[in-house]
């Protein structure tokens, strides 16, 4: 653990994992780690893009379901893409299409691989993580 580590709360990091989480493989990039930062971003929006190709569901919290409460979460995972596919483009994919569970699935990848991503930069930015 660095020293960094041991002072305790960082008000950076927390910012660096909001701007991680809004926009994924920003927050490698903004802690100088680019190529890192274009290959999460990279890996992340073509899962993204391909669930919404394959006509995926987009996750929201269904009424009498809990357990989507947590799919909306991880869906949620991919930050800004995630509000731009359901909110500014309205999509909610279609469950006729054959591709429908694969599509899912990779937008719930998606979000999911973010939240790892964000994790990342979370113990990058506090020091709990000793650079490469």
């Amino acid at each position: 653990m660095t020293e960094l580590a041991q002072d305790g709360f960082s008000w950076r990091a927390v910012a660096l994992a909001a701007v991680a989480w809004i926009v994924p493989g920003c927050g490698h990039f903004v802690l100088g780690r680019r190529v890192r930062g274009i290959g999460f971003a990279a890996v992340i929006a073509t899962a993204f893009l391909l669930g919404l190709h394959l006509e995926g569901n987009l996750y929201r919290v269904a009424p009498g379901q809990p357990l989507s409460f947590l799919a909306t979460l991880g869906a949620m995972g991919a930050g800004a893409p995630y509000f731009v596919a359901r909110f500014g483009a309205g999509f909610s994919g279609s469950p006729e299409a054959s591709t429908y569970e694969y599509g899912t699935i990779f937008l719930l990848s998606a979000g999911l691989m973010n939240l790892l991503v964000v994790l990342d930069v979370w113990d990058l930015a506090s020091g709990r993580k000793e650079r490469d």
